[in-house]
Protein backbone atom coordinates (compact mmCIF):
# COMPACT_ATOMS: atom_id res chain seq x y z
CA UNK A 1 0.00 0.00 0.00
CA UNK A 2 1.08 2.92 -1.21
CA UNK A 3 0.39 4.78 2.54
CA UNK A 4 1.59 8.27 1.43
CA UNK A 5 -0.69 8.58 -1.61
CA UNK A 6 -3.54 7.62 0.55
CA UNK A 7 -3.16 10.03 2.78
CA UNK A 8 -2.49 12.76 0.67
CA UNK A 9 -5.72 11.99 -1.10
CA UNK A 10 -7.87 11.90 2.00
CA UNK A 11 -6.24 15.08 3.36
CA UNK A 12 -7.06 16.69 0.12
CA UNK A 13 -10.78 14.62 0.21
CA UNK A 14 -10.15 13.76 -3.59
CA UNK A 15 -11.20 10.17 -4.55
CA UNK A 16 -9.96 7.57 -6.88
CA UNK A 17 -12.28 8.54 -9.02
CA UNK A 18 -12.13 12.15 -9.29
CA UNK A 19 -8.14 11.40 -8.69
CA UNK A 20 -8.27 9.16 -12.74
CA UNK A 21 -10.38 11.85 -14.01
CA UNK A 22 -8.11 14.85 -13.06
CA UNK A 23 -5.20 12.64 -14.50
CA UNK A 24 -6.40 11.10 -17.66
CA UNK A 25 -6.35 7.60 -16.34
CA UNK A 26 -9.16 4.70 -15.53
CA UNK A 27 -9.84 4.59 -12.19
CA UNK A 28 -8.52 1.19 -11.54
CA UNK A 29 -5.19 2.81 -12.44
CA UNK A 30 -5.51 4.57 -9.30
CA UNK A 31 -6.41 1.36 -8.02
CA UNK A 32 -3.09 -0.12 -8.79
CA UNK A 33 -0.97 3.10 -7.66
CA UNK A 34 -2.21 2.68 -4.29
CA UNK A 35 -1.94 -1.05 -3.45
CA UNK A 36 0.55 -2.43 -5.79
CA UNK A 37 3.87 -1.72 -3.44
CA UNK A 38 6.56 -0.04 -5.78
CA UNK A 39 4.28 0.88 -8.59
CA UNK A 40 5.54 4.27 -9.92
CA UNK A 41 3.11 6.02 -12.25
CA UNK A 42 4.73 7.86 -15.70
CA UNK A 43 5.92 11.25 -14.75
CA UNK A 44 3.01 13.03 -16.50
CA UNK A 45 0.97 10.99 -14.43
CA UNK A 46 3.40 11.85 -11.25
CA UNK A 47 3.00 15.55 -11.66
CA UNK A 48 -0.64 15.49 -12.23
CA UNK A 49 -1.38 13.52 -8.89
CA UNK A 50 0.99 16.05 -7.26
CA UNK A 51 -0.91 19.69 -8.70
CA UNK A 52 -4.33 17.33 -8.06
CA UNK A 53 -3.54 16.80 -4.26
CA UNK A 54 -1.04 19.71 -3.56
CA UNK A 55 1.54 17.27 -2.30
CA UNK A 56 5.54 17.03 -3.35
CA UNK A 57 6.50 14.09 -5.59
CA UNK A 58 9.37 13.19 -3.45
CA UNK A 59 6.83 12.44 -0.67
CA UNK A 60 4.43 10.43 -2.76
CA UNK A 61 7.27 8.53 -4.52
CA UNK A 62 10.74 9.02 -3.05
CA UNK A 63 12.19 6.12 -5.29
CA UNK A 64 11.31 7.92 -8.39
CA UNK A 65 12.56 11.58 -6.69
CA UNK A 66 15.65 9.55 -5.90
CA UNK A 67 16.37 7.95 -9.62
CA UNK A 68 15.99 11.51 -10.58
CA UNK A 69 18.15 13.47 -8.41
CA UNK A 70 20.46 15.77 -10.04
CA UNK A 71 24.51 15.38 -9.08
CA UNK A 72 25.34 19.06 -9.58
CA UNK A 73 26.06 21.64 -6.79
CA UNK A 74 21.80 22.20 -6.98
CA UNK A 75 21.39 18.28 -6.20
CA UNK A 76 19.97 19.45 -2.78
CA UNK A 77 17.11 21.72 -4.05
CA UNK A 78 14.01 19.44 -4.45
CA UNK A 79 11.66 22.11 -5.21
CA UNK A 80 11.26 25.88 -5.83
CA UNK A 81 8.10 27.98 -5.47
CA UNK A 82 7.71 31.77 -6.46
CA UNK A 83 5.88 32.08 -3.75
CA UNK A 84 5.89 30.49 -0.30
CA UNK A 85 1.91 30.23 -0.32
CA UNK A 86 2.60 27.89 -3.24
CA UNK A 87 4.19 25.84 -1.20
CA UNK A 88 1.51 23.07 -0.80
CA UNK A 89 0.64 23.24 3.02
CA UNK A 90 0.22 19.39 2.53
CA UNK A 91 3.78 19.58 2.00
CA UNK A 92 4.85 21.58 4.95
CA UNK A 93 2.13 18.81 7.17
CA UNK A 94 4.07 15.89 5.53
CA UNK A 95 7.60 17.14 6.91
CA UNK A 96 6.47 18.20 10.28
CA UNK A 97 4.89 14.71 10.69
CA UNK A 98 7.77 12.78 9.67
CA UNK A 99 10.60 14.76 11.15
CA UNK A 100 12.02 12.39 14.02
CA UNK A 101 15.04 14.17 15.92
CA UNK A 102 14.52 18.35 14.75
CA UNK A 103 12.71 20.65 13.99
CA UNK A 104 13.18 24.41 13.60
CA UNK A 105 10.93 26.88 12.89
CA UNK A 106 13.08 30.33 12.14
CA UNK A 107 10.44 32.77 10.60
CA UNK A 108 10.62 36.30 11.87
CA UNK A 109 6.80 35.26 12.69
CA UNK A 110 6.18 31.97 12.32
CA UNK A 111 2.99 33.21 12.27
CA UNK A 112 1.32 31.15 9.26
CA UNK A 113 1.69 27.91 10.81
CA UNK A 114 -0.97 28.57 13.31
CA UNK A 115 -3.38 29.43 10.61
CA UNK A 116 -2.76 26.73 8.30
CA UNK A 117 -1.34 23.57 10.03
CA UNK A 118 -4.45 22.24 12.41
CA UNK A 119 -3.89 21.31 15.64
CA UNK A 120 -0.40 22.87 15.11
CA UNK A 121 -0.10 23.02 18.72
CA UNK A 122 -0.81 19.97 20.13
CA UNK A 123 1.39 18.17 16.53
CA UNK A 124 4.61 20.25 18.54
CA UNK A 125 3.62 18.72 22.02
CA UNK A 126 3.40 15.12 20.22
CA UNK A 127 6.74 15.45 18.78
CA UNK A 128 8.57 16.68 21.87
CA UNK A 129 7.36 14.16 24.33
CA UNK A 130 7.95 11.39 21.02
CA UNK A 131 11.99 12.77 21.73
CA UNK A 132 11.82 15.31 18.80
CA UNK A 133 14.15 19.07 19.58
CA UNK A 134 11.73 21.65 19.01
CA UNK A 135 13.11 25.40 18.19
CA UNK A 136 11.29 28.58 17.55
CA UNK A 137 13.49 31.34 16.72
CA UNK A 138 11.46 35.06 16.62
CA UNK A 139 11.96 38.91 16.04
CA UNK A 140 11.14 40.60 19.31
CA UNK A 141 7.93 42.40 18.66
CA UNK A 142 8.93 45.73 20.86
CA UNK A 143 12.38 46.05 18.33
CA UNK A 144 13.52 48.90 16.78
CA UNK A 145 14.03 46.19 13.42
CA UNK A 146 10.60 45.08 13.79
CA UNK A 147 9.15 48.55 13.90
CA UNK A 148 11.03 49.32 10.65
CA UNK A 149 9.94 46.38 9.53
CA UNK A 150 6.74 46.97 9.96
CA UNK A 151 7.04 50.90 8.10
CA UNK A 152 8.81 48.49 5.09
CA UNK A 153 5.36 45.87 4.95
CA UNK A 154 2.70 48.47 5.65
CA UNK A 155 -0.09 46.20 5.86
CA UNK A 156 -2.86 46.36 8.63
CA UNK A 157 -2.09 43.40 10.21
CA UNK A 158 0.96 43.91 11.52
CA UNK A 159 4.58 42.39 12.39
CA UNK A 160 4.00 42.54 15.89
CA UNK A 161 1.07 41.58 16.12
CA UNK A 162 1.82 38.01 14.24
CA UNK A 163 5.03 37.90 16.38
CA UNK A 164 2.54 38.34 19.67
CA UNK A 165 0.02 35.41 18.59
CA UNK A 166 2.68 32.84 17.82
CA UNK A 167 4.16 33.92 21.53
CA UNK A 168 0.28 33.48 22.69
CA UNK A 169 0.33 29.75 21.04
CA UNK A 170 3.54 29.04 22.46
CA UNK A 171 2.65 29.90 25.92
CA UNK A 172 0.64 27.10 25.98
CA UNK A 173 2.85 25.01 25.90
CA UNK A 174 5.99 26.08 27.11
CA UNK A 175 6.33 23.88 29.90
CA UNK A 176 6.71 21.02 27.31
CA UNK A 177 10.24 19.54 27.85
CA UNK A 178 12.04 19.89 24.53
CA UNK A 179 10.34 23.28 23.42
CA UNK A 180 12.00 26.27 23.14
CA UNK A 181 11.82 29.71 21.78
CA UNK A 182 14.47 32.37 21.34
CA UNK A 183 14.29 35.96 20.11
CA UNK A 184 17.05 36.98 17.49
CA UNK A 185 17.16 39.98 14.52
CA UNK A 186 19.31 37.91 12.53
CA UNK A 187 17.07 36.25 10.69
CA UNK A 188 14.61 39.24 9.74
CA UNK A 189 14.85 39.31 5.83
CA UNK A 190 15.73 35.26 5.69
CA UNK A 191 13.43 32.57 7.00
CA UNK A 192 14.70 29.14 7.25
CA UNK A 193 12.67 25.70 8.64
CA UNK A 194 13.54 22.97 9.17
CA UNK A 195 12.63 19.43 9.47
CA UNK A 196 15.41 16.78 10.24
CA UNK A 197 17.02 16.32 6.74
CA UNK A 198 14.44 18.42 5.37
CA UNK A 199 14.41 22.51 4.91
CA UNK A 200 12.27 25.33 3.73
CA UNK A 201 14.06 28.62 2.93
CA UNK A 202 12.17 31.77 2.15
CA UNK A 203 14.37 35.16 1.73
CA UNK A 204 12.23 37.80 2.23
CA UNK A 205 12.36 40.83 -0.57
CA UNK A 206 11.61 44.64 -0.05
CA UNK A 207 8.29 45.20 0.62
CA UNK A 208 6.92 42.13 0.64
CA UNK A 209 5.41 39.93 3.35
CA UNK A 210 6.44 36.43 4.24
CA UNK A 211 3.89 34.28 2.37
CA UNK A 212 4.78 36.49 -0.93
CA UNK A 213 8.75 35.50 -0.61
CA UNK A 214 10.50 33.02 -3.02
CA UNK A 215 10.41 29.36 -1.29
CA UNK A 216 13.09 26.37 -1.89
CA UNK A 217 12.41 23.00 -0.58
CA UNK A 218 16.19 21.78 -0.01
CA UNK A 219 17.00 18.16 1.24
CA UNK A 220 20.07 16.99 2.42
CA UNK A 221 22.89 15.32 0.27
CA UNK A 222 26.27 16.46 1.14
CA UNK A 223 28.48 17.88 3.41
CA UNK A 224 29.29 21.96 3.25
CA UNK A 225 26.36 21.79 0.64
CA UNK A 226 23.19 24.49 0.61
CA UNK A 227 21.52 22.75 3.48
CA UNK A 228 24.44 22.40 5.97
CA UNK A 229 25.45 26.20 5.17
CA UNK A 230 21.51 27.49 6.12
CA UNK A 231 21.42 25.25 9.08
CA UNK A 232 24.85 26.68 10.02
CA UNK A 233 23.75 29.95 9.72
CA UNK A 234 20.45 29.32 12.01
CA UNK A 235 22.56 27.28 14.69
CA UNK A 236 25.06 30.91 14.97
CA UNK A 237 21.77 33.02 15.58
CA UNK A 238 20.19 30.38 17.70
CA UNK A 239 24.01 30.36 19.81
CA UNK A 240 23.68 34.42 20.06
CA UNK A 241 19.53 34.48 20.59
CA UNK A 242 18.35 35.74 23.49
CA UNK A 243 15.62 33.12 25.35
CA UNK A 244 11.84 34.16 25.55
CA UNK A 245 11.18 31.99 28.72
CA UNK A 246 13.25 31.58 31.79
CA UNK A 247 15.16 28.52 32.40
CA UNK A 248 15.08 27.42 29.17
CA UNK A 249 15.78 23.73 28.77
CA UNK A 250 18.13 24.12 24.82
CA UNK A 251 15.70 22.35 23.20
CA UNK A 252 16.58 19.04 24.80
CA UNK A 253 14.20 16.71 25.84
Amino acid sequence: MNEALRRAMAEAHVGDRELAEQCGVDVKTIGRWLTQTGRVPRARHRWAVCKALGEDEAVLWPVAAKKAIKVGPDREVVSVYPYRSGCPASLWRSLIGNARRELTFAGYTNYFLWLEQARFGKELGRKAAQGCRVRFLLGDPDSDLTRTREQDEDVALTLSTRIRVTLAELEKIKGQSGIDARYSDGHAHLSVFRFDDDMIVTPLLTHSVGHDAPTLHLRRHQDDGMFDRFASHVEELWNRGTPVWEGETDGQA
